[in-house]
């Protein structure tokens, strides 16, 4: 009799409806799908970025995970190149190979991502942008942690302004990155009744500025905003301080900082860079000292920047959430919960989220290069 029960009880247990399976978690692990340039001119966004998250994802699963899983990042490469960021995000989402994306480099990357991450309603948390395309409207899927490309150029642009200099070009990469931060300029400009006096353009990828020099330096601009990365801002910068530019030069965070200055040696003393994380060589904030520990643990010892300590950011504001959505977890889950985190201390950064708010922070601080290739701010 015993074995008969047995017998039916297998029957049952093989014909009942089974609940579908969560894509990319398992009993012991959640996999994490980031796409970002881990070679090429812009290379160094994607590993560092990478990097951050990477100490933080080492530090948790250290202590045990999320509710008993590990986490595990899973890194494709796209060369800052949107339909390769396309292709990623789709092996990631079909076959359910990723429960989210988090660390996405670039605005036009993440852009032609957009429409399948919207349409598989899986989060994305974290892209290194600061596009206000992805930021307004609200997309429910896309969570920003970084600051704007408004919020970064305004702040340049005042602090010019106040010095008494109001002659402002834009050098600028001719994509949607590079547009947004033209945007943010003329935007900051136009708040004093001020345009400006010149810009020039790059194409993605490439480090032909020769037109970009003729249309600007005629100008002579007191200050050069540059929406670039760290190549192509670096031979801009080289070039024009050929041809005699003695003027000042600012760039946003996304130029990539440490990279910047080590192609700009030398010349680099001075230029400014805005940044959207904590100063990483200070140990003020307790989310710092974290971060420093981590990299130190990970075999980074000292290796500190701010793109990694963005990629940490990230990484613990990802945690936070999963952990807030708890074990049985869901995509609509873990959006609610990251929709929860209204006012969320990370150690001396804050980030705020609601459904009708998907900019977490607005923290702009100022840095310039040394004459050593450090930072000052």
């Amino acid at each position: 009799m015993k074995s008969f029960f047995a017998c039916v009880a297998l029957l049952l247990g093989l014909t009942a409806p089974s609940f579908a399976a969560v894509a990319g978690v398992s009993d012991t692990q959640i996999v994490i799908g980031q796409s970002a340039p881990l070679s090429g001119p812009a290379a160094q966004l994607g590993v560092r970025l990478r990097m951050g998250i990477e100490a933080y994802f080492q530090r948790v699963n250290a202590e045990g995970g999320v509710a008993g899983r590990t986490l595990k990042l899973v890194s494709l490469d796209d060369g800052y190149d949107p339909p390769r960021t396309v292709a990623n995000t789709k092996s990631f989402i079909d076959g359910g190979k990723a429960f989210a994306l988090l660390g996405y480099v670039g605005t036009p990357t993440t852009l032609a991502a957009k429409p399948l991450i919207d349409q598989a309603g899986i989060p994305l948390i974290g892209p290194f942008t600061g596009a206000m395309a992805l930021r307004q409207p609200v997309d429910p899927f896309i969570f920003n942690i970084r600051a704007s490309y408004d919020d970064e150029t305004r702040k340049i642009v005042d602090q010019f302004l106040f010095l008494g200099l109001k002659k402002i070009a834009v050098f600028y990469q001719d994509d949607a990155y590079g547009m947004a931060g033209l945007s943010g300029v003329q935007k900051a400009l136009a708040a004093h009744g001020l345009k400006p006096v010149a810009t020039g353009t790059v194409q993605r990828n490439t480090v032909d500025v020769a037109a970009a020099l003729r249309s600007i330096l005629p100008a002579q601009p007191d200050l050069i905003v540059e929406i670039g990365t760290y190549t192509e801002v670096a031979a801009f910068n080289r070039q024009a301080i050929a041809q005699g530019y003695g003027g000042q030069f600012a760039n946003v965070s996304f130029v990539g900082s440490e990279a910047l200055a080590r192609a700009l040696g030398p010349q680099g003393n001075g230029v400014i860079i805005t940044q959207v994380v904590p100063f990483p060589f200070s140990t003020v904030t307790p989310l710092v000292r974290e971060y420093q520990e981590a990299m130190n643990a990970a075999g980074h010892k000292g290796d500190y920047d701010f793109t990694s300590l963005e990629g940490f950011i990230d990484a613990k504001v990802l945690v936070q959430a999963l952990r807030k959505a708890g074990k049985n977890l869901t995509q609509a889950g873990l959006i609610d919960a990251l929709n929860g985190m209204s006012d969320d201390n990370l150690g001396g950064f804050i980030v705020r989220f609601s459904p009708t708010n998907h900019a977490g922070s607005d923290f702009v601080d100022v840095t310039s290069i040394t004459a050593s290739g450090g930072f000052r701010h």
